[in-house]
C-alpha cells in the first residue's frame, strides 16, 4: 500500500481535474443546444498549462438545489480541482447560479470575480449586470462564468493567469508554489500570461509588449505555456480582414493587366461595330428589288470601304465583316444565289440570280449592335481575365485604372532547413514551404520576393524581417511560432521591428500556432503572417488567412474562398478543434453535390495530402454527443484548387 507521502506526491503531480457545469433550463430540456459548455471544454483541453486528465461536463436546470447538489458532488465526492459553471449569472428571475454557489463555498475569491468584471467592462458596459461568484470548497475552486459562448470564453481567459497557481495552492503543491513565488520576486513571472505582458484579445488587439520582456537567452525561464490567448477561426479571420486595406489604384497597360481588379468603370469610346457590317459572305442588295437576276456592280471586302453606292437592279459582292455599302439594306448569303454570267475565265462575276426574297436589315449588324458608344462595358471591381481584356481591346482601350497588387515577401525559418538544390546534411530537411507558397502566389498573379532561409537566432531573424518589410506590402514566414526555445519569430517581430501582434494562437486544426501582426509606418501599414512550419499547416493557413487578405488588398469585392456543400465519402473522426481536412471533390454521375474524399493522412507535416486536394472540408469540433462525421453527411467545403 502506498504511504501518505506517495499519495500526496501523486495528487500534486497529476494534471488538474476539471468540471464544466452548464446551467440552463433550455439546454437541460433539450430545446436549445449547449454551445458554451463544449466550446469551453475544448479550450480547457487545449491549454498546455491546464490540461486535465478528465474534463467532465454536465447540464442542470436553473434550479438552486440541483446546482448546489452538482457542485457539492463534484467538490466533495469526485474532488475536482476546478469547477466552471456557465449560465445563470444575470438578472432574470431564474438566474440563481451565484446564490447557489455562495451557499456552498467555504471561502470567497473576490479577486477572480473582479478580474472578470474589469476585463468584461472593457468589452461592453453591459458586463456590469453580471453577478459572478467565485470561491473554494475543500480543495475545489469554483468559478461562475456567463452563459454565452463568447462571454464564457472571454471570462475564462481573464482568470486563466491565476488558475494554475490557485490549483497548486489548493492541492498543497509546495514545490510549484515556492517556484512561482521565487519567480515573482526575481522579476521573472511564472505566469503564462504575464511573460509577454499580454492581456486577453478584447478589442481585437493584444497590447504592445512592455520593456521587461523575458530574456530569450535564459532558456530555463522561457514561458512554459503560450502567452497568447486562443481565439476562434472566425475571430482570427475577422481580425485579418479588418487590417487588410485596399491598395491605391494606378493606371496600367492592358497587356500587363491580367488578373488585376478595375478601380473604376470603363466606357466604350467607340461603338462596336463602328459601321454596318455584313454577317455573311454573299451580296448586298436592295430588299425591295426581290428575287431575280441582278448585275454585279462591284465588291466590298473586309478592311476596305465600298467602291460605290448600290442602285436598284444591281448587287455588290460582300464578305463577312465588310462594310455594307450605302443604298443596300440587306445581305443575301452566297448559298441563295447562282451565277448567270462571268468574264476573264471566271475571275469576274457579271450577273447573278437572287433565289429568295429578304427582309430589310437581314444579315446586317447595325452600328453599335454589340456595344454602344459611351456604354459601360466593365464595372469597378471586375477582375481582368482573358475575355475582359479582349473586350477592352475590341473598343480600343489600352490603359485602365486598376488597384495595385500587393507585393509579397516569403521567408522560411529554421536551422534545420537547407535549399532543395543543396546537399542535405544529417539532421537537416529540404525547405519545401517557400517553394509551395511562392508557387501559390505566382498562380494567383502576385509579385513576390524570395528572402530565402533565416536562421533561428534573433540577429538573423530581425535582419531578415526588416528586409522583408522594406520590400513588400505583405510578409509570410513559416516556422518559429510554436513553444520551442528557438521559436523566436514573435519575439523578433515585437522587439526587432516593433510589430503589433494581433493574435498568436487560433483554435483550429491544422494551424494552431498561426500568428498575425501589423507593422505601421507614417506612410503605410504592412501585414505579417507567421504561419506554422509544418508544410500542410503552412499551405492550409495560407488559403484560410493570407489569400483572402491579399484578394481584399487588390480590390476583390468578395475576397472569400468559394464555399460549396459536399458529401463525406467515409466516416471521419472529429477533433476537439474545428478542422480543415484536405479533400478531393468529384461529382458522381448526375449528383448535384460532389463527394469529398480525404487525401490520406491529415498530419500537419504531410504535404502529400495537398498534392491531389482541391478543397478544404470544414469539420466542426467534436461534442459529447457527436464524435464523428458519418459517411454521406453534408458539410461545407472551401475550394482551393481546380475542381
Amino acid at each position: 500500500m502506498a504511504n501518505k507521502a506517495d499519495e500526496l506526491r501523486d495528487d500534486t503531480e497529476r494534471p488538474p481535474l476539471v468540471g464544466i457545469l452548464t446551467v440552463s433550463d433550455r439546454c437541460y430540456l433539450g430545446t436549445h443546444e449547449d454551445s458554451s459548455g463544449p466550446n469551453l471544454k475544448a479550450i480547457v483541453e487545449q491549454e498546455q498549462g491546464l490540461a486535465g486528465l478528465v474534463v467532465k461536463t454536465k447540464i442542470v436546470p436553473d434550479e438552486r438545489t440541483q446546482i448546489q447538489d452538482a457542485l457539492i458532488s463534484w467538490s466533495d465526492e469526485e474532488k475536482l480541482d476546478l469547477i466552471l459553471t456557465t449560465g445563470g449569472t444575470g438578472f432574470a428571475e431564474r438566474d440563481v447560479t451565484p446564490e447557489a454557489t455562495k451557499a456552498i463555498i467555504e471561502k470567497e475569491a473576490p479577486g477572480l470575480a473582479l478580474s472578470m468584471l474589469m476585463g468584461s467592462l472593457r468589452v461592453t458596459p453591459l458586463a456590469m449586470l453580471s453577478r459572478p461568484a467565485c470561491g473554494t470548497r475543500g480543495k475545489s475552486l469554483i468559478i461562475n462564468l456567463p452563459g454565452s459562448k463568447k462571454g464564457s470564453q472571454e471570462c475564462y481567459e481573464f482568470v486563466l493567469p491565476g488558475l494554475r497557481h490557485a490549483i497548486h495552492l489548493l492541492r498543497g503543491d509546495s514545490k510549484e508554489v515556492v517556484a512561482t513565488h521565487k519567480s515573482m520576486t526575481s522579476g521573472v513571472s511564472n505566469d503564462h500570461s504575464a511573460s509577454h505582458g499580454h492581456k486577453c484579445h478584447h478589442g481585437n488587439d493584444i497590447p504592445d509588449m512592455p520593456e521587461h520582456h523575458h530574456d530569450i537567452s535564459k532558456v530555463a525561464r522561457r514561458p512554459r505555456t503560450s502567452p497568447y490567448p486562443m481565439i476562434t477561426y472566425d475571430e482570427a479571420y475577422s481580425l485579418v480582414m479588418s487590417k487588410a486595406v485596399v491598395l491605391a489604384p494606378h493606371t496600367i497597360n492592358c497587356k500587363d493587366a491580367l488578373g488585376y481588379i478595375l478601380a473604376n468603370d470603363v466606357t466604350a469610346q467607340h461603338p462596336l461595330p463602328p459601321f454596318r457590317a455584313s454577317i455573311k459572305d454573299g451580296y448586298a442588295v436592295i430588299s425591295s428589288d426581290g428575287p431575280g437576276p441582278r448585275r454585279v456592280l462591284s465588291d466590298s471586302l473586309a478592311g476596305q470601304l465600298p467602291k460605290s453606292e448600290l442602285i436598284s437592279g444591281y448587287v455588290i459582292r460582300i464578305t463577312t465583316g465588310a462594310p455594307v455599302p450605302d443604298g443596300a439594306d440587306a445581305v443575301v448569303e452566297v448559298e441563295a444565289t447562282e451565277l448567270l454570267k462571268e468574264a476573264d475565265g471566271g475571275e469576274i462575276e457579271l450577273e447573278v440570280n437572287i433565289l429568295k426574297a429578304v427582309k430589310p436589315g437581314q444579315d446586317i449588324r447595325p452600328v453599335g449592335l454589340d456595344i454602344q458608344q459611351h456604354q459601360v462595358i466593365l464595372q469597378r471591381g471586375a477582375r481582368l481575365g482573358p475575355a475582359e481584356l479582349g473586350l477592352l481591346a475590341s473598343v480600343g482601350v489600352t490603359h485602365v485604372p486598376a488597384y495595385r497588387m500587393p507585393k509579397v515577401a516569403v521567408v522560411s525559418t529554421g536551422n534545420e532547413l537547407c535549399e532543395p538544390h543543396q546537399e542535405c546534411k544529417k539532421g537537416h530537411i529540404f525547405d519545401s514551404n517557400r517553394t509551395t507558397l511562392l508557387s501559390a502566389l505566382a498562380e494567383h498573379g502576385f509579385p513576390c520576393v524570395d528572402l530565402g532561409i533565416a536562421k533561428d537566432n534573433a540577429e538573423s531573424l530581425q535582419a531578415t524581417l526588416k528586409s522583408a518589410v522594406s520590400q513588400a506590402d505583405v510578409v509570410i514566414s513559416t516556422g518559429g511560432v510554436s513553444m520551442g526555445e528557438r521559436d523566436l519569430l514573435k519575439y523578433c517581430l515585437m522587439v526587432g521591428i516593433h510589430a503589433k501582434v494581433h493574435f498568436g494562437r487560433v483554435f483550429l486544426k491544422p494551424g494552431k500556432p498561426t500568428s498575425f501582426a501589423t507593422i505601421t509606418s507614417e506612410s503605410s501599414q504592412k501585414l505579417f503572417f507567421a504561419l506554422p512550419g509544418n508544410p500542410a499547416s503552412a499551405i492550409v493557413t495560407f488559403n484560410l488567412f493570407v489569400l483572402p487578405a491579399l484578394r481584399k488588398m487588390m480590390g476583390y469585392t468578395n475576397p472569400n474562398l468559394t464555399k460549396i456543400k459536399a458529401k463525406v465519402a467515409s466516416d471521419i473522426k472529429l477533433d476537439p478543434r474545428p478542422e480543415f481536412q484536405r479533400v478531393k471533390l468529384a461529382w458522381e454521375g448526375d449528383e448535384l453535390i460532389p463527394t469529398a474524399t480525404i487525401t490520406g493522412s491529415q498530419m500537419s507535416s504531410r504535404l502529400l495530402s495537398m498534392a491531389d486536394a482541391n478543397a478544404l472540408l470544414m469539420l466542426p469540433s467534436q461534442t459529447d454527443g457527436v464524435k464523428e462525421m458519418k459517411k454521406g453527411s453534408i458539410v461545407d467545403a472551401l475550394i482551393i484548387g481546380r475542381v
